[in-house]
């Protein structure tokens, strides 16, 4: 039996100061002006905004808590953590999008005034500080999941203050109240879109699937044409966190020569073709006066 576990993470602390720290001087600052100008746009999209700090503070702590050492009591440590975080942030996305369409609904029957030049130059500042701190999470939204979150939260922003800077313009030189929650409602969609995906995969990853693009069946015949190996068996493939895959699985080999040699390059190979992180492997010779109680497939 052998373990492989050797995952090398990159540290995005510094993106997640930058980016908490901004996104609540912000909130401050649109909620100050919202009052000032009496918006009540710029005052729920303040609310809109600190829902997302929340949800940036989740993402941080999760990418932290993951990076805790394993325990007598944890064995895996708190790798977890961030797949909670993930599914919480398009929760959250989805629970904030459906707010802003209900509130859209509202302004149709009963429009209400919008203080132009305020509301305009308030969410252009906001389209600076999300895309700004959306790029920071760039890269690392394909390899984890709880980034993608966090870049999907800030982007939903950027987009949401775009929609209202020209929802804005257009307003001021038309005086059609109307376009207000129209694009509200184009942006709304726009986000559920967007979080959908993330919200299955993070329910996926919590319920023990198989993460999104690795295919069972190749990692199964991989394994079934490793030398000597004559049959496959208690297969299971799941995410230990937003980055990290977990494999075990029974190989049956008559002769039973293998060793360490052979285990190793068959931790090696499922890490190089698939990015399998942590690997267990059990061998059996197949003796039928003992058999595998985990050898059928519908066994768990």
């Amino acid at each position: 039996m052998t373990h492989n576990h050797s995952h090398e993470s990159v540290n995005y602390n510094r993106a997640f100061i930058i980016s908490v720290s901004l996104n609540t001087l912000f909130v401050v600052v649109e909620a100050v002006y919202g009052i000032l100008a009496n918006s009540l746009a710029l005052l729920a999209d303040a609310g809109h905004n600190l829902s997302d700090v929340l949800g940036l503070l989740l993402a941080w702590g999760a990418s932290l808590l993951s990076q805790r050492l394993p325990s007598a009591r944890r064995t895996f440590g708190l790798r977890r953590s961030s797949i909670l975080a993930a599914l919480l942030n398009a929760t959250f996305l989805l629970l904030v999008s459906g707010g802003i369409g209900w509130e859209a609904m509202q302004r149709f029957v009963a429009p209400t005034p919008v203080a132009g030049a305020t509301v305009i130059n308030v969410a252009a500042i906001g389209i600076a500080i999300n895309t700004g701190s959306a790029l920071m999470f760039l890269s690392g939204r394909k390899q984890d999941l709880n980034l993608r979150g966090a870049f999907l939260h800030l982007v939903a922003d950027a987009a949401v203050s775009v929609g209202v800077v020209l929802a804005g313009i257009v307003i001021v030189l038309t005086g059609w109240l109307w376009l207000d929650p129209a694009v509200s409602l184009v942006v709304t969609v726009a986000i559920v879109a967007g979080t959908w995906q993330l919200f299955r995969e993070s329910l996926d990853l919590m319920m023990d699937a198989v993460p999104a693009g690795i295919e069972p069946l190749a990692i199964r015949t991989y394994l079934a044409e490793l030398p000597g190996v004559v049959g496959v068996h208690d297969l299971h493939i799941w995410g230990m966190s937003t980055t990290e895959t977990a494999l075990m699985a029974h190989l049956i080999i008559p002769n039973e020569q293998t060793g360490d040699a052979f285990l190793s390059r068959a931790s090696q190979g499922l890490h190089n073709h698939f990015g399998i992180e942590h690997t267990t492997l059990q061998i059996e010779t197949g003796d039928p006066a003992y058999p595998c109680p985990q050898a059928p497939d519908d066994r768990v």
